[in-house]
């Protein structure tokens, strides 16, 4: 772990512009202690301040020069005093020098690791370069920084350079803020650099890389075009969702004295047998297995081994296809990005050749992928190109999975155009919505766009940190409520909905919106038991206030029985008098509910809505003068129960008095009054034959 250390500098602008947004810096940067604590707790960091009336350096000291710039904290190993020094930042009084603030972070690398750890060493600035730098005594800016960046590159130093724009004053000259961007700009150039620009304090809250990941390929080999052209690449994941971090289970029972305790718990598991608890499983008399219907078929580990597919490890294409053939909601799992060999010429120029004749083609390229030799499951996806705009970058491609047919869920929803126009938007509405989504726009022209996916963190993750931080050091503290930056990825911007205020007002004068009144429980006992969709203006008391249930049968026509409303799908189906066909559909469509419920259950957890289904089956067949439908359903359903050790649902039904349809309920039934429970006495827990 020590050998992956990062050595890190902090270098933040606390002069008076930055005031403002020195508490969301403050965040940001407790953030970055606190997660390393996590993940990285072998790192060191170093925070330096600038811009401060008091100086305290090395630099000062030894060559002079370098004022106004404070090392708060020397390189240390993460601790959770850090987090308290980035939580009391001081405000400082006089404009800061970036520049001279970067060279003090440098000092400070270089006489701490010399030429060790090389590639892991790295500065982070934060500032808003409102202020210009001080000219050399020799030569000009530009030649200065080029001085820094090849020196900053010799000794494998890495610098990120957040600035913040969004409290510029009006009188600070464009000149200046172009000056210090081309001067930012130029480390780019000449080393590993990275610079962000943020306009808000949540954009800010997401631009300080928190977390060091490590770049890991999961395949390195060939990209086969055919059997005779073969292209070598190197593949890394591009986005992958980050999860909470593990949570083990420790011991307290170590004495406090002991600072080697691991606190370790080891978990032993003993299987005993059914029929004698006492008798404890052996390893070699247990075996896995597959449920098959009722059964539980054995399966051994030789079994096991000998039926998974092992493919060999490659990356062949299959094809060439139109982009526009696959859709964005193909796309499953993580993006992956495919990059030719580092240092293979020919295999650079091949990559970027096809990438920019797919590109020009607008094609798509189909891969079957094994990432690893002993791999059980062929992925298969689609290649799209990336072709970089920038001259010292390659081109690439980035890669999706795409669905097998087994993956695809196929649910079908009836379009919005089949509605009849009543219920159509008219122009005027159509107007106010689009204004609505215009209005609420998250990338304005000219505006930084908000929630970028780059820039915006995790609520969750964020949020868990915090409260880590602070039960370290309050063990009984209470959860803290939710950060207002934070809330502004979770909750509407109150900026934005005041700003477009009055378009929000137009969209809801526009719509004649009403609130749905809570029924009591009378009250939807009352609407379930109605068999046609239509009330005849009957006034039902609801919560101490008269309610008006004037409505009519829905123009929208129910064609099939869903899983959210069974029973109003139902009777919507079994009224319909357009055609004599809608009452055997509807009866089929609700036996088809129930079988599916009664199959599916859990512990008998759908049976309470499969009852509500087979209530309202046999009322319609009632109604309809259906009894054989019901009858032999109901026969149908006891005799399935019995077959699949569904029996619990029998007795569920029998202590429900579910009853089979009687003569004296309709003409055409064949069961006798005496005859209507017959059916279900043997599962009746306390009756006899």
């Amino acid at each position: 772990m020590a050998r992956n250390k990062e050595g890190l500098i902090l270098l933040v602008d606390v002069g008076p512009t930055m005031h403002s947004v020195l508490p969301e810096i403050q965040k940001v940067c407790s953030l970055l202690i606190q997660k390393k604590l996590v993940y990285s707790k072998y790192d060191e960091v170093g925070v330096v301040v600038f811009g401060t009336e008091d100086t305290k350096n090395d630099l000062t000291k030894e060559v002079g020069g370098y004022e106004h710039v404070t090392v708060l904290q020397p390189i240390k190993v993460v601790d959770g005093d850090l987090v308290d020094v980035m939580q009391q930042l001081p405000r400082g009084t006089v404009p800061g020098d970036f520049m001279d603030a970067i060279v003090v972070g440098m000092d400070m690398l270089i006489k701490k690791y010399q030429e060790t750890i090389k590639g892991k060493k790295r500065i982070c600035l934060i500032t808003n370069a409102m202020y210009p730098i001080k000219d050399p005594y020799e030569g000009t800016k530009e030649d200065q920084v080029y001085t820094i960046a090849e020196q900053m590159a010799a000794h494998g130093m890495k610098i990120d350079c957040i600035v913040f724009k969004g409290n510029q004053i009006h009188d600070t000259h464009d000149s200046i803020i172009k000056e210090n961007d081309m001067l930012l700009s130029i480390f780019s150039k000449k080393t590993k650099a990275k610079a962000v620009r943020v306009e808000s304090s949540t954009s800010l809250l997401g631009a300080l890389r928190t977390r060091n990941i490590s770049p890991v390929t999961i395949y390195r080999g060939d990209l086969e075009l055919s059997s005779t052209f073969k292209i070598k690449v190197w593949v890394y994941k591009k986005t992958s969702e980050e999860k909470f971090p593990t949570l083990k289970k420790y011991s307290d029972k170590a004495p406090s004295t002991d600072k080697f305790a691991t606190h370790e718990i080891k978990i032993d598991y003993e299987y005993k047998s059914v029929q004698d608890p006492s008798k404890v499983v052996p390893p070699e008399q247990r075996i896995k297995g597959y449920r098959y219907g009722p059964q539980v078929i054995p399966i051994s580990s030789a079994e096991l081994e000998a039926v998974k597919f092992r493919p060999e490890k490659s990356v062949k294409l299959l094809g060439f296809t139109n982009a526009s053939n696959i859709m964005r909601h193909y796309y499953m799992k993580d993006v992956n990005i495919f990059i030719a060999d580092p240092g293979n010429k020919k295999a650079i120029i091949a990559v970027s050749a096809l990438a920019r004749a797919m590109k020009e083609m607008n094609k798509v390229a189909i891969l079957r992928c094994v990432w690893r030799q002993g791999q059980t499951n062929v992925v298969i996806g689609v290649l799209t190109p990336n072709v970089s705009e920038n001259d010292n970058i390659a081109d690439s491609f980035y890669f999706n999975v795409l669905p097998f047919a087994e993956d695809i869920r196929e649910f079908q929803f009836p379009s919005f155009s089949n509605l009849p126009a009543s219920v159509q938007p008219n122009s005027e509405q159509q107007e106010a919505a689009d204004k609505l989504v215009m209005m609420l726009d998250l990338a304005p022209a000219g505006k930084e766009e908000a929630l970028r996916p780059d820039f915006t963190p995790n609520p969750v993750l964020e949020r868990f940190y915090h409260h880590l931080e602070l039960k370290s050091k309050h063990p009984d503290a209470a959860v803290p409520p939710l950060d207002a930056t934070l809330k502004r990825i979770t909750e509407p911007d109150p900026e934005v909905i005041s700003q477009n205020k009055l378009v929000i007002d137009e969209f809801r004068r526009c719509f004649d919106l009403k609130e749905n009144p809570k029924l009591k429980k009378s009250t939807r006992r009352l609407l379930r038991d109605r068999t046609s969709g239509s009330f005849g203006g009957e006034v039902v008391k609801n919560e101490g206030r008269s309610t008006d249930l004037v409505t009519s049968t829905s123009t929208v026509k129910v064609e099939t029985i869903g899983d959210s409303t069974p029973v109003p799908d139902f009777e919507a189906m079994i009224s319909r008098r357009d055609s004599p066909e809608w009452v055997s559909k509807a009866i089929f469509g609700m036996k088809n509910k129930v079988f599916d419920l009664v199959e599916n259950s859990y512990e008998g957890d759908t049976y309470p809505k499969a009852l509500e289904c087979l209530v309202a089956l046999r009322r319609g067949c009632v109604i309809e003068q259906e009894p054989k439908q019901f009858n032999n359903f109901l026969h149908h359903l006891y005799r399935f129960c019995q077959e699949k050790d569904l029996s619990s649902f029998c007795e569920f039904l029998a202590s429900k008095d579910i009853t089979l349809i009687t003569k004296t309920e309709a003409e055409d039934s064949e069961i006798a009054e005496g005859d209507a429970r017959s059916l279900f006495v043997k599962a009746e827990p306390n009756s006899s034959k």
